[in-house]
C-alpha cells in the first residue's frame, strides 16, 4: 500500500512538473498581463476624461476585450489561461515552488491562495465568454461595498473589516517592497535575458511591482476607514480606488503615474511568461 501510495505521488510529482503545466503557467503570465495593461489603458483615459462610462479593473478589461472583433474567442483563450495559471499554483501548493526555499510550507499556502485567486478569475471570464454577461464584468466597487456592507453587520463586524483592510495593505506594501528590493529576480532565469532587454525587464518590474502595491495598499486603507467610519460606502473596488488618485495634489498626474505602471506590470508579466523559473 505505501510502496502504491509513493508511486502515485511520483506520478502526480512529475506531472506537476511536465512541459505542459509549464506552457500552462506561462500562458498563464502573459493572460495576467494582459489584463493588467488594458486596467492601466482605462485608468489612463479616466485621467483624461475619456472614460466613456468605463471600469478601470477587471470587469472593465473583460468588456473591453468583449467588444473587440473575436472577442468572444479572445475571453475564451483568456480563461483558459488563466485556468492554466490555476493549475501551476495549484502544483507549486502540492509539491513546492521552484528554487531552493521552495518547499517552505508559507510559500506552499501562499501558492494555494493564488490557486484558488486565479481559479475564481478564470471562472467569471470563461462565465461571461459562455453568455453569463453578469460575471466577471460586474463593479469592483458595488462589489466591494456591498461585500462591505455585509460584514459590517455580523457580530465583531467592524473588527472583521479592519482586519481584512489592515491585510489587503499589508499586502499592497509588502508586493511594494519586494518590487523596490527586486525580489523578483530570483524567480526569473536572469542569465538568459539579453543584457539590454534585462534592464528593461528589471525597471518594469520595479516600477510596475511597486505600483500594483501602491493599489492594493490604498485599497486596504479605504476599507479600514469604511471599518472605522461604519460606512461600507468609503470601500472602494479598483476602479474608484484608482480613481482616487486624481483627488491627490498631483492631481490627474498622480493617476498617470499609477497608470502607466500598471501598464508596465503588464508587460512584466509577459516578461515572466518568457524567462520565469517553473
Amino acid at each position: 500500500m505505501a510502496t502504491g501510495s509513493a508511486t502515485a505521488r511520483g506520478h502526480a510529482r512529475r506531472a506537476a512538473n511536465s512541459t505542459a503545466v509549464a506552457v500552462a503557467a506561462r500562458a498563464g503570465f502573459v493572460a495576467r498581463g494582459v489584463i493588467y495593461a488594458l486596467i492601466g489603458i482605462l485608468s489612463l483615459r479616466i485621467a483624461f476624461s475619456d472614460s466613456g462610462g468605463k471600469q478601470a479593473d477587471r470587469g472593465g478589461a473583460i468588456a473591453e476585450i468583449a467588444q473587440k472583433p473575436f472577442g468572444t474567442v479572445l475571453l475564451w483563450l483568456l480563461g483558459t489561461a488563466l485556468a492554466g495559471m490555476a493549475l501551476w499554483r495549484l502544483s507549486e501548493a502540492a509539491f513546492g515552488q521552484a528554487g531552493p526555499d521552495g518547499d517552505k510550507a508559507s510559500k506552499r499556502a501562499l501558492a494555494a491562495g493564488r490557486c484558488v485567486f486565479y481559479g475564481f478569475v478564470s471562472y467569471s471570464v470563461l462565465s461571461y465568454a459562455a453568455g453569463d454577461k453578469s460575471s466577471g464584468s460586474g463593479s469592483s466597487d458595488k462589489q466591494s461595498q456591498d461585500v462591505t456592507a455585509k460584514a459590517l453587520d455580523w457580530p465583531g463586524g467592524q473588527w472583521i473589516v479592519s482586519v481584512a483592510g489592515i491585510a489587503v495593505a499589508a499586502a499592497g506594501v509588502w508586493i511594494a517592497v519586494r518590487a523596490v528590493m527586486r525580489k523578483f529576480e530570483k524567480h526569473l532565469k536572469m542569465s538568459e535575458i539579453p543584457q539590454k532587454a534585462r534592464k528593461a525587464v528589471v525597471f518594469l518590474g520595479v516600477f510596475g511591482g511597486t505600483a500594483r502595491g501602491i493599489v492594493f495598499a490604498a485599497a486596504g486603507t479605504f476599507a479600514v476607514v469604511a471599518a472605522v467610519q461604519h460606512k461600507p460606502g468609503k470601500a472602494k473596488g479598483m476602479d474608484d480606488t484608482l480613481r482616487s488618485f486624481t483627488d491627490t495634489p498631483a492631481g490627474p498626474w498622480a493617476l498617470v503615474l499609477i497608470a502607466v505602471g500598471l501598464i508596465a506590470f503588464g508587460i512584466f508579466s509577459w516578461a515572466n511568461a518568457r524567462w520565469r523559473e517553473v
